[in-house]
């Protein structure tokens, strides 16, 4: 059943608008030290905000099967778009993030519209960006400023998508409104089955986790990197939303007809 509700959706194939295309760059991983290598990331399309309630209601609209009314439990907890009314998201709502969605469910979105969900090291990739820089992290205040924005209390009622100042790349709201799911998200600490995985670092999930990551200083990315560890993909939180990405399309061969 997962694999028809997943797979047995015609795709849409995805427009430019409302994407960045990112050309290839790295990202230094958690956990290794700064002599490990940095993990290369290939060149992809990213949304430019985070997908909203007026686009997953349309989903779900489209799809029946996403609906709160009908998605298996296996797919979503019980609160799966429980802040929507019976008829679908409010006026007032339709332009803010979607939230309480899982796994599964924001993957069915994305391949919808013929395209996936970042990984973890796609997403940590743009997310490094500042307003000026590729990578912010030695610019001053930039790490204060995101930690900053992790401490505020969650809201009932988020702002609309598309109102933070956008990075480097254009990409807005990676910071600040909602945290995402990734197409990888349970593999960003462990590498195996905890019970057997002989390479765990049991100091990860200990108070002092962070003096271990490659920069002790980029508490914040320990901070995604731990909430990330805490997830199943049926989850559905108040504070957990998701954008979509897609992979470049290969060039076209000498001589090929458009």
């Amino acid at each position: 059943m997962m694999m028809a509700l997943l797979l047995g959706m015609t795709a849409l194939q995805a427009s430019v608008p409302g994407m960045v295309e990112l050309p290839r760059g790295e990202v230094r991983p958690l956990y290794l030290t700064k002599d490990s290598p940095l993990t290369q990331v290939a060149p992809f399309w990213l949304d430019t905000t985070p997908v909203t309630n007026r686009q997953f209601a349309d989903f779900v609209r489209r799809h029946s099967g996403w609906q709160p009314q009908q998605i298996p439990a296996l797919f979503a907890e019980a609160q799966y778009l429980r802040h929507w009314a019976e008829q679908g998201p409010t006026t007032e709502q339709q332009e803010q993030p979607v939230t309480y969605v899982s796994w599964f469910a924001a993957s069915a979105y994305c391949q919808a519209q013929g395209k996936r969900l970042p990984t973890v090291s796609e997403w940590e990739y743009v997310a490094q960006a500042s307003e000026l820089a590729a990578n912010g992290s030695t610019e001053p205040g930039y790490t204060r400023r995101i930690l900053s924005w992790y401490a505020r209390p969650a809201t009932a009622t988020l702002p609309d998508v598309g109102h933070s100042p956008a990075n480097y790349w254009q990409i807005q709201d990676l910071h600040g409104l909602v945290w995402e799911w990734t197409q990888d998200f349970n593999s960003a600490l462990v590498t195996g089955e905890s019970r057997g995985d002989s390479s765990l670092d049991q100091g990860l999930f200990c108070g002092s986790a962070a003096a271990g990551s490659a920069d002790p200083s980029d508490y914040a990315a320990f901070m995604r990197f731990g909430f990330r560890s805490s997830l199943k993909a049926p989850y559905t939180l108040q504070n957990l939303g998701f954008r979509c990405a897609q992979d470049l399309a290969p060039p076209e061969s000498p001589g090929e007809t458009p």
